[in-house]
Parts: C-alpha cells; structure tokens; sequence
C-alpha cells in the first residue's frame, strides 16, 4: 500500500470519526492567517482565460470527498468555488474529480489547470510545478488521557510520563527535536498508538493534529482524552502547508489563486470554510 492510498484510508476512518462525534470538547481556534494584513496581490488580467479547471479526488476527507447526495463535496471544493467567486469567473470554473494517482498527469496534459488535493511541496514537484502561497498549514499536537496524566497545561508537564509517537514518522522526529526532555514512547503503527493512550497505558501522544481532533470528539475515544493546548508547526518536519498546484508555465493564473487566497483569508472567507469541517477546531 502506498504512503500516498494509507493516508486517505486514515482520512476516510477520521471523517466516520467525525460523523460520530459528540459536541465540542472546547471553543475552536481560529484558522492562523498565513498572509500579511498590509500585503497586496494584484489581480492579473484574465480575460482571455477560457476557462479554470480544478482537479481533486474522492477520497481526502473532510477535504473531498462524495456526500450523502452523491455530489463532490469537502474543503477543497468549497475553497475552489470561492477563488472562481472572487476572481469574477464563475461561468469559466470547473471541478473535476479524478483518482490521487492521475492529479498530476492530467495537469500535464492539459486536462486541467490547477490541483486542489493536498499534495506535499516538495524541491523536485517544485522543479515541474508553481504552487499557490499555504493556505493552511497542519499542526502537530498533544493529546492526553485525563485519568493517565492528570492535570497537563503544556508540555512540561509530561516530563517523567509516556508520550508515544508512531515509530519512524516525522512526529517522532519533531517530538524528539522539539521536547528532547521528554519521554518518547514508540508504536507500530497510529491503531496501537490510540488504543494504547484510550486504555491509559500511556499517558498522552504527539500526533497530527487533524486527525488528533476528529479522534477525541468520536465515539471510539469514549471520552478519554483531551488535546493540551498549543499547536506546533514545522516547515523542516511537516512541510509548508496546503496549496493550490498548477503548471510553472502559467504564473498569471499562479498569482491570480494568491490574489484570491488573500483576500478570502482578509475577509474571514477562508476561516468560514474552515469551521465549516472542522467545526471543533484542529488549532
């Protein structure tokens, strides 16, 4: 199984979390802005655009996925209707959906003109590709067992105690640069890490932080864990964030999605969207 299909699988058991989920644990913190208040992004003429073909997949949820209607749905498809909305070329946008393996390859070839499905940034896709300036970017978090820890306000007060981490990922590699005083405890695989903090034998985990919210508010959690605040970031570890891929031969269309990602994010478009899938916050 690929790293690319094992990561969707784990997103599609993370939204079932969510559908089962209880109310709130705690109040949602706001989407970080990631563009300077005093920044501008000028919109380039796009007149002669014939049209602007997003691409995405199914199998990415809360990001895209296929709802009870039948109908594409998620972050990413909501977003992509917003920077048609303010770019003022509605009639010319279109969202496709194809399979995680066929993104890039249909973007080659012309049979679309942008990606919107969270694929990583890496130095060789930037060599082939322009991306849009991170919209989001994906915390790393602690999560505890309230009877395991007892009372946690930050990290320091996990010295002495378990924290555990997937065994070779970069959590665990972050875990041990960032909090070196802390104990890091290695599992398997994400399944034996959450049983082992839900049965309290150890007393909390450093994990992503996504994911770490959809699993306290679900039902497999059965109550048993909070997320300690503070949300941590990495570009060395967790890369630069969510963008928008499209061909590094088109850089008007590149600054026209940067032009319309911030004024989402200035006007409080891009956070609506947000608590619109993760209505319990992941910060």
């Amino acid at each position: 199984m690929t790293g690319a299909l094992s990561r969707r699988i784990r997103w599609i058991l993370a939204l079932s979390a969510v559908l089962a989920a209880g109310p709130a644990l705690s109040q949602p913190k706001e989407l970080p802005r990631l563009f300077d208040a005093r920044e501008r992004i000028a919109r380039p003429d796009l007149t002669g655009l014939a049209r602007l073909r997003f691409l995405t997949t199914v199998d990415f949820p809360p990001f895209n996925f296929i709802d009870q209607s039948g109908k594409l749905s998620g972050f990413h498809v909501d977003l992509a209707r917003e920077i048609c909305r303010e770019l003022e070329i509605e009639a010319k946008c279109q969202i496709q959906a194809v399979t995680y393996a066929e993104l890039m390859p249909a973007l080659d070839e012309g049979q679309g003109d942008a990606i919107a499905a969270g694929i990583t940034v890496t130095a060789e896709l930037r060599q082939r590709f322009a991306f849009s300036r991170p919209f989001m970017q994906l915390p790393a978090r602690f999560v505890v067992n309230t009877k395991a820890a007892g009372s946690v306000a930050n990290p320091a007060d996990l010295e002495k105690k378990p924290v555990g981490v997937v065994s070779g990922t970069t959590h665990e590699a972050m875990l041990k640069a960032f909090f070196p005083k802390l104990e890091a405890k290695p599992f398997p695989d994400r399944n034996a890490l959450m049983s082992a903090l839900r049965e309290g034998s150890i007393a909390a985990a450093f994990s992503d932080g996504m994911q770490l919210s959809f699993w306290v508010s679900g039902g497999v959690a059965a109550g048993c864990c909070v997320l300690v605040d503070g949300a941590y970031f990495s570009h060395r570890f967790l890369g630069e964030g969510l963008t928008i891929m499209n061909r590094n031969t088109e850089p008007a269309l590149t600054q026209a999605i940067d032009h319309a990602l911030l004024a989402l994010s200035r006007s409080g478009r891009l956070e609506e969207i947000y608590l619109r899938y993760f209505p319990n916050g992941i910060y």
